[in-house]
């Protein structure tokens, strides 16, 4: 990535009153993130839902002196990054429109692999969590998935060490910088998950592990992923949150209950029992729900075949190919990669739901049908 744009990247980010929704909102409208800096502030207070303040913010001077500080850490470290509209951004996450605009990344991440799935749960395991995780994980090497969690205490390092014993690729996301490791008793696992996946964080290298980051890290688990496996839980607890959050994301969430009486199955209890999360008793029931046995290649050809006996217009068929290519997106995502203005992509849209090649589902997301 060209030093200019990230530099524009990273001062965007470190404008406190710009959320990752606001933030993308500035993108979309200015056409680049280098030309939000480069705009009047008249024209960028025209965009809804960006105001005074935000504006005011974005020329202090003081963002753009920490972003370039930062900028000559990530150089001098060859840190590498994603950008919400590159191509190695997690496909999933893109989908989510809170997701953070860049983040860092370290060790041999691969995210080809489509099938994801998020491993969380408490801090303080029982031995009943502790082997239906290493079993489970141990039966999900026949489909072979990418195990992402936040490599904390309990069932989190668990699920990074059974990943790696059994050879399957493990991301741990991180609630701070690089500079440092939390908890500090994992620093012994670095090397095994960066030589079997990698750590992902959108902190910046100095950042501490303060309690809204590991809050915020959550939305990330819960995005990146096809479903959110909660093993253990009491009635509150952040693996709830990114339950929450999954189920949010239109994703599919697993709980592993447990008797009523123990402590660390009641959160996984009322999630089932609300109807917040599936009954996860084994590797079948994950295989089932995300359509793991089904022959993909197969559906891609029905899905082909559908659209030759179509007729779409050179911007429809821009949509289409990109869609078809890409899965899931977000309205102002397609409108960005597509060069098409909001307001001409969706009656585009419309047009291809109406020719039955096109889906709209919650959270303004798209598919190809």
């Amino acid at each position: 990535m060209k030093k200019e744009k990230l530099l524009a990247i990273l001062r965007l980010q470190n404008t406190k009153a710009v959320g990752d929704i606001s933030a993308k909102k500035l993108i979309v409208a200015t056409g680049d993130v280098r030309q939000i800096f480069k705009e009047k502030p008249a024209t960028l207070l025209k965009i809804n839902g960006i105001g005074t303040r935000v504006v005011n913010q974005l020329f202090d001077n003081q963002h753009k002196i920490l972003a370039e500080t930062e900028l000559d850490y990530i150089q001098q470290n060859n840190i590498a990054t994603s950008y919400f509209l590159d191509d190695d951004y997690p496909k999933n996450l893109q989908q989510c429109i809170d997701a953070p605009i860049l983040f860092f990344k370290d060790g041999n991440i691969n995210l080809e692999n489509e099938r994801i799935i998020s491993i969380v749960g408490t801090r303080n395991m029982t031995s009943y969590g502790r082997d239906f995780c290493k079993e489970l994980i141990k039966d999900l090497t026949t489909y072979n998935p990418i195990i992402v969690s936040g490599f904390a205490y309990g069932v989190d390092i668990c699920a990074h060490k059974e990943a790696i014993k059994n050879k399957l690729q493990t991301i741990a996301v991180l609630a701070h910088g690089f500079e440092q490791i939390y908890p500090k008793t994992h620093k012994k696992y670095i090397n095994q998950v960066n030589e079997n996946g990698g750590f992902i964080t959108e902190f910046w290298h100095d950042e501490d592990p303060l309690r809204e980051h590991f809050l915020q890290r959550n939305r990330i688990v819960a995005g990146i992923s096809q479903a959110t496996i909660i093993i253990e839980s009491a009635e509150k607890g952040g693996s709830l949150v990114t339950a929450d959050i999954a189920n949010s994301y239109s994703r599919d969430v697993f709980a592993v209950s447990g008797r009523t009486t123990d402590l660390y199955s009641k959160g996984c209890n009322e999630l089932i029992k609300n109807h917040k999360a599936a009954l996860l008793t084994s590797v079948e029931d994950v295989a089932k729900m995300l359509n793991w046995d089904l022959d993909s290649k197969q559906k891609k050809s029905k899905t082909i075949q559908k659209q030759l006996f179509v007729e779409l217009n050179t911007n429809e068929q821009k949509v289409y190919n990109y869609l078809l290519k890409n899965g899931k997106q977000l309205l102002d995502i397609i409108a960005i990669e597509c060069n098409l203005p909001v307001y001409k992509l969706a009656p585009l849209l419309l047009q291809l739901e109406m020719k039955g090649v096109v889906q709209p589902l919650p959270g303004k997301l798209f598919e190809v049908v």
